[in-house]
């Protein structure tokens, strides 16, 4: 089967540690999240995967290379422009013109059964499935109406304070029949959930709501990827993480951190849960606390994105508090 994983987007909001990579590339425990993704379409048989590319596509390209060591056969499509997640389709629709196809936004981490999902898909002879969650937290993420089993609205942001049922909530990812593109305009940006459900709706089409279980992460902030990584991490039975060719001091402390590759942490700093990125130095004594550190000219002279988090630069380091 094939899949396409959304990977285009610029990540602003977990700048600036996508100033050098798109979103997608971004490692969690040392692994580019992408791979994740990769490897659990892999474990469900789609042996063909589409990555669409814009913002720093050889990022992607380097953490996937030809997927061979994830057990499938990649191909890159770069969007000169953004697309939006249907204009992506539009720009690859000869590679998924002929049977189902799977597209899951390359931001997530899951366990979520897509065999489930891909039944309930064939059951209802649905044009699409959108595989949703209960949204117990309430959390920011659009409430998904359903009614028999098939999508009805997409609607607005939950009401925290609300009480009864919790919402349902879409997890980015989809099944698709080759008709989709009836409703996907030509080479113009359009979105799935804005542009092209309520159209096939409005047609009469089924879009099937597969209400799944399982764990959901999804890295879309900053303070969403400290909280997810050292949640894996605790998992993982550990404190901290270091990357390939970190060194810490023997005196350093470091507690609840994620450390990229070619950190250096001096004598006697405290470090108490931030990510280090890539080349970073904290020299002997600095304390840094619930903070994310880039070096200083990775980020210098750069203008921070509208969505971003402000930051300061110390030392040779960017530090955003978090």
């Amino acid at each position: 089967m094939r899949a396409i994983i959304l990977s285009a987007g610029y990540g602003t909001r977990l700048w600036p540690l996508t100033e050098d990579r798109t979103k997608p590339a971004i490692p969690i425990l040392g692994k580019p999240l992408v791979g994740y993704v990769a490897e659990y379409l892999t474990a469900y048989g789609f042996d063909e995967i589409v990555v669409n590319l814009h913002h720093r596509p050889e990022s992607v390209r380097k953490a996937l290379g030809d997927g061979s060591r994830f057990g499938v056969k990649l191909h890159y499509v770069e969007e000169p422009q953004i697309l939006g997640t249907s204009g992506a389709l539009d720009n690859t629709r000869e590679f998924f013109d002929r049977d189902t196809f799977l597209v899951v936004n390359g931001k997530i981490i899951t366990d979520i059964d897509l065999k489930a999902a891909l039944d309930t898909h064939r059951k209802t002879n649905a044009l699409a499935t959108l595989v949703l969650l209960s949204n117990t937290r309430r959390e920011r993420f659009s409430v998904v109406e359903t009614a028999d089993g098939r999508v009805t609205r997409f609607g607005g942001m939950p009401d925290p304070q609300a009480d009864g049922p919790a919402p349902l909530m879409f997890t980015g990812i989809h099944i698709m029949e080759p008709r989709i593109f009836d409703y996907i305009p030509r080479d113009i940006f359009s979105d799935s959930v804005t542009h092209v459900y309520p159209q096939a709706m409005a047609n009469g089409e089924i879009i099937a709501a597969h209400v799944a279980q399982g764990k959901w992460r999804e890295l879309s902030t900053l303070k969403r990827y400290l909280d997810i990584s050292l949640e894996m991490l605790s998992d993982a039975e550990s404190s901290y993480f270091s990357g390939a060719n970190s060194v810490i001091a023997p005196t350093a402390d470091v507690m609840q951190t994620i450390i990229w590759d070619n950190v250096q942490v001096g004598a006697g700093a405290t470090i108490d849960r931030c990510i280090l990125a890539d080349n970073v130095t904290v020299p002997g004594g600095e304390r840094i606390e619930n903070s994310i550190v880039v070096r200083r000219d990775l980020v210098e002279g750069k203008k921070r994105p509208e969505k971003a988090l402000p930051g300061d630069f110390r030392g040779e380091n960017f530090v955003v508090p978090l």
